[in-house]
């Protein structure tokens, strides 16, 4: 939409609309905004990745975290459980 357009749009709402439902409209705006900005994330700069690739790399030479085999053996027994809560409750 052009900005002659949204001029246009707001030059409506605001002519039409009562204090009370122009405030209710800016608090869904402002939510919608915040909403979105959080979806967007800005993208690591090469010199972070390099950074986060060394600190898991020292991680791992220090014996520290869990592989990948055991991450997923973990997710899947806590999938499982999750299940069984959820088949617990429709009974």
């Amino acid at each position: 939409m052009s900005t002659t357009t949204l001029q246009g749009l707001l030059d409506y709402l605001t002519g039409t609309l009562s204090t009370s439902n122009m405030l209710w409209l800016s608090e869904r705006l402002t939510d919608y905004a915040k909403k979105n900005e959080e979806q967007h994330l800005k993208p690591y700069t090469m010199e972070e990745i390099r950074a986060r690739i060394a600190e898991a790399e020292r991680e791992s030479a220090a014996g520290l975290g869990i592989d990948s085999e055991e991450m997923v053996r973990e997710l899947e027994a806590e999938f499982a459980e999750e299940d069984m809560k959820d088949t617990n409750k429709l009974k």
